[in-house]
Protein backbone atom coordinates (compact mmCIF):
# COMPACT_ATOMS: atom_id res chain seq x y z
CA UNK A 1 0.00 0.00 0.00
CA UNK A 2 3.01 2.40 0.91
CA UNK A 3 4.37 1.42 -2.24
CA UNK A 4 1.35 2.65 -4.47
CA UNK A 5 1.08 5.81 -2.35
CA UNK A 6 4.46 6.59 -3.30
CA UNK A 7 3.68 6.33 -6.91
CA UNK A 8 0.36 7.85 -7.01
CA UNK A 9 1.17 10.79 -4.48
CA UNK A 10 3.09 12.98 -7.55
CA UNK A 11 0.62 12.08 -10.22
CA UNK A 12 -2.12 13.68 -7.65
CA UNK A 13 0.01 16.62 -7.15
CA UNK A 14 0.39 16.94 -10.98
CA UNK A 15 -2.93 16.66 -11.73
CA UNK A 16 -4.40 19.23 -8.92
CA UNK A 17 -2.13 21.57 -10.76
CA UNK A 18 -2.80 21.18 -13.72
CA UNK A 19 -6.49 21.46 -12.35
CA UNK A 20 -5.87 24.94 -10.91
CA UNK A 21 -4.02 26.24 -13.81
CA UNK A 22 -7.19 25.27 -16.09
CA UNK A 23 -9.05 27.32 -13.35
CA UNK A 24 -7.39 29.96 -13.23
CA UNK A 25 -7.03 30.62 -16.86
CA UNK A 26 -10.49 30.36 -17.37
CA UNK A 27 -11.06 33.11 -14.45
CA UNK A 28 -8.71 35.31 -16.57
CA UNK A 29 -10.05 34.55 -19.81
CA UNK A 30 -7.08 35.90 -21.89
CA UNK A 31 -4.46 33.24 -23.75
CA UNK A 32 -1.86 36.63 -23.98
CA UNK A 33 -1.54 36.32 -19.82
CA UNK A 34 -2.42 32.83 -19.52
CA UNK A 35 -3.35 30.56 -21.52
CA UNK A 36 -5.79 27.13 -20.91
CA UNK A 37 -4.45 23.57 -20.49
CA UNK A 38 -5.88 22.80 -23.53
CA UNK A 39 -4.59 25.29 -25.57
CA UNK A 40 -1.54 24.12 -24.62
CA UNK A 41 -1.93 20.20 -24.99
CA UNK A 42 -2.87 21.11 -28.67
CA UNK A 43 0.48 22.00 -29.67
CA UNK A 44 1.89 18.18 -28.24
CA UNK A 45 -1.16 16.44 -29.18
CA UNK A 46 -0.74 17.66 -33.05
CA UNK A 47 3.47 17.84 -32.52
CA UNK A 48 4.36 17.41 -36.26
CA UNK A 49 2.50 21.02 -37.26
CA UNK A 50 4.33 23.54 -37.89
CA UNK A 51 5.09 26.39 -35.08
CA UNK A 52 4.97 29.89 -35.80
CA UNK A 53 6.81 29.67 -38.97
CA UNK A 54 9.80 28.10 -37.47
CA UNK A 55 9.50 23.82 -37.80
CA UNK A 56 8.14 21.27 -35.59
CA UNK A 57 8.67 21.09 -31.95
CA UNK A 58 10.54 17.71 -32.26
CA UNK A 59 12.79 19.59 -35.12
CA UNK A 60 13.41 22.24 -32.60
CA UNK A 61 13.60 19.97 -29.66
CA UNK A 62 16.38 17.96 -31.94
CA UNK A 63 18.31 21.36 -32.35
CA UNK A 64 18.35 22.15 -29.15
CA UNK A 65 19.71 18.82 -28.24
CA UNK A 66 22.07 19.10 -30.85
CA UNK A 67 23.76 22.22 -29.33
CA UNK A 68 23.47 21.36 -25.75
CA UNK A 69 25.53 18.09 -26.36
CA UNK A 70 28.53 19.47 -28.29
CA UNK A 71 29.02 22.65 -25.48
CA UNK A 72 28.42 19.74 -23.40
CA UNK A 73 30.83 16.87 -24.89
CA UNK A 74 33.82 19.83 -24.72
CA UNK A 75 33.50 20.47 -21.48
CA UNK A 76 33.86 17.14 -20.50
CA UNK A 77 37.15 16.85 -22.33
CA UNK A 78 38.46 19.90 -21.25
CA UNK A 79 36.85 19.78 -17.35
CA UNK A 80 37.21 16.38 -16.55
CA UNK A 81 41.30 15.67 -17.24
CA UNK A 82 41.91 19.30 -15.89
CA UNK A 83 39.56 18.77 -13.18
CA UNK A 84 41.43 15.40 -12.38
CA UNK A 85 45.10 17.04 -12.88
CA UNK A 86 44.65 19.49 -9.97
CA UNK A 87 42.69 17.53 -7.92
CA UNK A 88 45.74 14.90 -7.58
CA UNK A 89 48.70 17.58 -8.32
CA UNK A 90 48.94 20.33 -5.68
CA UNK A 91 51.15 22.17 -7.70
CA UNK A 92 49.15 22.14 -10.43
CA UNK A 93 45.92 23.41 -8.50
CA UNK A 94 48.16 26.24 -7.24
CA UNK A 95 48.92 27.70 -10.35
CA UNK A 96 45.63 27.19 -12.28
CA UNK A 97 43.01 27.38 -9.41
CA UNK A 98 43.18 30.80 -8.80
CA UNK A 99 42.77 31.61 -12.59
CA UNK A 100 39.80 29.48 -13.20
CA UNK A 101 38.37 30.84 -9.77
CA UNK A 102 37.79 34.04 -10.89
CA UNK A 103 35.56 32.97 -14.04
CA UNK A 104 33.50 30.56 -12.44
CA UNK A 105 31.12 33.31 -10.72
CA UNK A 106 30.51 34.95 -14.29
CA UNK A 107 27.41 33.52 -15.52
CA UNK A 108 27.15 32.04 -18.82
CA UNK A 109 24.95 34.97 -20.12
CA UNK A 110 27.35 37.79 -19.02
CA UNK A 111 29.72 36.40 -21.78
CA UNK A 112 26.71 37.36 -24.76
CA UNK A 113 28.94 40.72 -25.88
CA UNK A 114 31.99 38.95 -25.93
CA UNK A 115 31.34 36.06 -27.34
CA UNK A 116 29.20 37.67 -30.14
CA UNK A 117 33.12 40.20 -30.46
CA UNK A 118 34.54 36.93 -31.03
CA UNK A 119 32.43 34.57 -32.91
CA UNK A 120 29.79 36.97 -34.56
CA UNK A 121 27.51 34.08 -36.82
CA UNK A 122 30.28 32.09 -37.05
CA UNK A 123 28.61 28.16 -37.56
CA UNK A 124 30.45 24.39 -37.49
CA UNK A 125 29.21 25.17 -41.53
CA UNK A 126 31.58 27.98 -41.60
CA UNK A 127 34.38 26.53 -40.00
CA UNK A 128 34.48 23.05 -41.39
CA UNK A 129 33.54 23.73 -44.91
CA UNK A 130 30.82 22.81 -45.82
CA UNK A 131 29.49 23.26 -49.06
CA UNK A 132 26.39 25.89 -49.46
CA UNK A 133 23.27 23.58 -50.02
CA UNK A 134 21.07 21.75 -47.75
CA UNK A 135 23.52 20.34 -45.57
CA UNK A 136 24.70 23.42 -44.62
CA UNK A 137 21.65 25.29 -43.83
CA UNK A 138 21.29 22.13 -41.42
CA UNK A 139 24.60 22.31 -39.88
CA UNK A 140 24.87 26.37 -39.98
CA UNK A 141 22.36 26.09 -37.25
CA UNK A 142 24.89 25.47 -34.93
CA UNK A 143 26.54 28.73 -33.94
CA UNK A 144 30.14 29.00 -32.50
CA UNK A 145 28.49 31.08 -29.79
CA UNK A 146 25.55 29.32 -28.71
CA UNK A 147 28.12 26.33 -28.44
CA UNK A 148 30.77 28.54 -26.47
CA UNK A 149 28.59 29.52 -24.16
CA UNK A 150 26.74 26.39 -23.45
CA UNK A 151 30.16 25.04 -22.76
CA UNK A 152 31.08 27.74 -20.02
CA UNK A 153 28.13 26.75 -18.07
CA UNK A 154 28.89 23.07 -18.21
CA UNK A 155 32.67 23.32 -17.59
CA UNK A 156 32.28 24.44 -14.32
CA UNK A 157 30.49 22.43 -12.65
CA UNK A 158 31.59 19.51 -14.31
CA UNK A 159 35.56 20.53 -13.42
CA UNK A 160 34.59 21.46 -9.64
CA UNK A 161 33.15 17.89 -8.63
CA UNK A 162 36.08 17.00 -10.67
CA UNK A 163 38.42 18.62 -8.78
CA UNK A 164 36.69 17.94 -5.23
CA UNK A 165 36.36 14.67 -5.89
CA UNK A 166 39.89 13.74 -6.84
CA UNK A 167 41.38 16.42 -4.03
CA UNK A 168 38.94 14.40 -1.34
CA UNK A 169 40.90 11.20 -2.18
CA UNK A 170 41.95 9.78 1.18
CA UNK A 171 45.91 10.08 0.80
CA UNK A 172 46.36 7.19 2.56
CA UNK A 173 44.73 5.04 -0.48
CA UNK A 174 46.83 6.54 -2.71
CA UNK A 175 50.24 5.84 -0.68
CA UNK A 176 49.17 2.78 0.33
CA UNK A 177 48.47 1.86 -3.41
CA UNK A 178 52.36 3.11 -4.28
CA UNK A 179 54.04 1.48 -1.70
CA UNK A 180 52.77 -1.65 -3.19
CA UNK A 181 54.19 -0.82 -6.69
CA UNK A 182 50.75 0.77 -8.28
CA UNK A 183 51.37 3.07 -11.26
CA UNK A 184 50.20 6.25 -11.78
CA UNK A 185 47.78 4.20 -14.20
CA UNK A 186 46.92 1.61 -11.54
CA UNK A 187 46.08 4.12 -9.38
CA UNK A 188 43.81 6.54 -11.58
CA UNK A 189 42.20 3.24 -12.60
CA UNK A 190 41.72 1.08 -9.00
CA UNK A 191 41.54 3.96 -6.51
CA UNK A 192 40.97 7.41 -7.46
CA UNK A 193 38.24 6.46 -9.96
CA UNK A 194 35.90 4.25 -7.44
CA UNK A 195 36.79 6.87 -4.64
CA UNK A 196 36.04 10.54 -6.61
CA UNK A 197 33.26 8.42 -9.12
CA UNK A 198 30.46 9.54 -6.84
CA UNK A 199 31.73 13.16 -7.32
CA UNK A 200 32.56 13.11 -11.05
CA UNK A 201 28.68 11.65 -11.84
CA UNK A 202 27.19 14.22 -9.70
CA UNK A 203 29.36 16.99 -11.52
CA UNK A 204 28.54 15.31 -14.86
CA UNK A 205 24.56 15.44 -14.01
CA UNK A 206 25.14 19.27 -12.67
CA UNK A 207 26.71 19.85 -15.92
CA UNK A 208 24.41 18.60 -18.30
CA UNK A 209 21.62 20.88 -16.55
CA UNK A 210 23.56 23.46 -16.21
CA UNK A 211 24.40 23.74 -20.15
CA UNK A 212 20.69 22.70 -21.11
CA UNK A 213 19.72 25.82 -18.42
CA UNK A 214 22.15 27.96 -20.61
CA UNK A 215 19.96 27.06 -23.34
CA UNK A 216 17.73 29.86 -23.71
CA UNK A 217 20.06 32.64 -23.19
CA UNK A 218 22.40 30.78 -26.28
CA UNK A 219 19.29 30.71 -28.54
CA UNK A 220 18.51 33.38 -28.23
CA UNK A 221 21.85 35.05 -29.93
CA UNK A 222 21.72 36.84 -33.38
CA UNK A 223 21.71 33.96 -35.71
CA UNK A 224 19.34 31.72 -34.12
CA UNK A 225 16.32 30.65 -35.96
CA UNK A 226 15.41 27.57 -34.55
CA UNK A 227 15.70 25.31 -31.26
CA UNK A 228 13.60 25.77 -28.09
CA UNK A 229 15.36 28.91 -26.71
CA UNK A 230 15.13 30.71 -29.88
CA UNK A 231 10.99 29.13 -29.49
CA UNK A 232 10.28 30.77 -26.46
CA UNK A 233 11.95 34.73 -27.14
CA UNK A 234 9.98 34.28 -30.74
CA UNK A 235 6.89 33.29 -29.49
CA UNK A 236 7.39 35.75 -26.53
CA UNK A 237 7.50 39.05 -29.50
CA UNK A 238 4.04 37.24 -31.04
CA UNK A 239 2.62 37.34 -27.75
CA UNK A 240 1.88 33.49 -28.08
CA UNK A 241 1.90 32.82 -24.67
CA UNK A 242 0.73 29.21 -25.23
CA UNK A 243 4.23 28.47 -27.15
CA UNK A 244 6.13 30.21 -24.22
CA UNK A 245 4.33 27.59 -22.23
CA UNK A 246 4.97 25.09 -24.55
CA UNK A 247 8.94 25.51 -24.34
CA UNK A 248 9.20 26.19 -21.06
CA UNK A 249 7.37 22.51 -20.43
CA UNK A 250 10.21 20.93 -22.86
CA UNK A 251 12.92 22.10 -21.57
CA UNK A 252 11.71 21.33 -17.83
CA UNK A 253 10.96 17.71 -18.99
CA UNK A 254 14.14 17.13 -20.34
CA UNK A 255 16.06 18.36 -17.63
CA UNK A 256 14.05 16.61 -15.24
CA UNK A 257 14.90 13.27 -17.53
CA UNK A 258 18.29 13.96 -17.78
CA UNK A 259 18.38 14.20 -13.66
CA UNK A 260 16.66 10.82 -13.94
CA UNK A 261 19.13 9.25 -15.91
CA UNK A 262 22.10 10.79 -14.08
CA UNK A 263 20.29 9.28 -10.86
CA UNK A 264 19.72 5.85 -12.19
CA UNK A 265 23.26 5.53 -12.95
CA UNK A 266 24.91 6.90 -9.38
CA UNK A 267 22.17 4.20 -7.63
CA UNK A 268 23.55 1.44 -10.02
CA UNK A 269 27.29 1.60 -10.04
CA UNK A 270 28.15 3.59 -6.94
CA UNK A 271 25.34 1.76 -4.32
CA UNK A 272 27.89 1.64 -1.95
CA UNK A 273 27.85 5.29 -1.07
CA UNK A 274 24.86 4.81 0.71
CA UNK A 275 26.32 2.05 3.15
CA UNK A 276 29.42 4.23 3.69
CA UNK A 277 26.83 6.63 5.20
Amino acid sequence: MKKIIRLISPSVVLLLFIIFWEVVARQVGNNAVLPKVTTVAAHFINFNEEIIGIGTLPKNIIYSLVRVFIGYILAIIVGLPLGILMGYSQRVNRILNLTISVFRPVPAIAWRPLVLGWFGTMSIATISGVPYGPTYAIVDNFKLSMIFLIFLGAFFPIWGATLFGVSNVRQVLIESSQVLGASNKDIFRYVLSPAAGPNIVNGLKNGLIAAWSCLVAAEMLPGSMSGLGYLISHAYELTRMDIVIVGIICIGSIGALFDMIFTKISDKYFSWQKLVK
